[in-house]
């Protein structure tokens, strides 16, 4: 609820990229998503990645997702995998089930077309997600609790960088996460300057991918 109401306070449009049980367990919540006049995005079905799946598995998955999502009257057009980790199948699979882009790879600052499928890659990077930065210690994942002033600064860096080369600036943000109320704060700081910078757009994945779709 903070970061939808962030979302409305400072009149922008996000894209949720959702998996297909959270969608099932939690039909309020994509309720309240849609009423925002947010995106909804497919993120697998119970979050795990398309790596670890056989090809049958993965688009069971997918497909399930999107008959989950056509019930809230949702017409997915973006896939995030879990984790990023996409399959040799996973383009394959999003072009047979028309979905029109794919934000999953870490090798490039600027979008592109997937040569073979079409679909538009919006990539990102593991230093926009706050997963990386806020996620107490683990095994799997070291990174101390960060302050919001050390991640300010990290992503005020990158995106100035960014913008500077043309890039497209993703930031990967978890509700559990970035949801927290200072964090919150932080994250309405950030948009706030960003937007003082000259040619920002900032939009959903999908009116992104549109875009693109046309001049690519």
């Amino acid at each position: 609820p903070l970061i939808l109401s962030l979302l409305e306070c400072l009149d922008i449009k996000g894209t949720f990229f959702v998996p297909g049980k959270s969608a099932q367990d939690f039909p309020e919540s994509v309720k309240a998503i849609i009423a925002g006049g947010h995106e909804i995005a497919i993120h697998g079905y119970t979050h795990d990645p398309p790596s670890s799946l056989t090809r049958e598995e993965e688009e069971a998955q997918l497909k399930r997702t999107i008959q989950i999502f056509q019930k809230f009257g949702i017409n997915a057009k973006g896939y995030r995998a879990p984790l990023y980790e996409i399959s040799e199948h996973t383009l394959e699979l999003l072009q047979k089930y028309n979905i029109r882009y794919s934000s999953n790879l870490m090798d490039d600052i600027k979008p592109y077309k997937h040569p073979k499928t079409g679909i538009i890659e919006l990539p990102t990077q593991w230093i926009m997600d706050d997963w990386t930065q806020f996620n107490h210690g683990t095994e799997d994942y070291p990174a101390p609790n960060a302050t919001c002033e050390h991640v300010y600064q990290l992503w005020m860096e990158e995106f100035e960088d960014i913008h500077e080369l043309g890039g497209i600036f993703i930031l990967v943000l978890h509700p559990q996460v970035i949801g927290r109320p200072s964090r919150v704060k932080m994250l309405e700081r950030f948009i706030s300057k960003i937007r003082e910078h000259e040619g920002v757009w900032i939009a959903t994945c999908a009116s992104v991918a549109k875009t693109l779709t046309e001049i690519l």
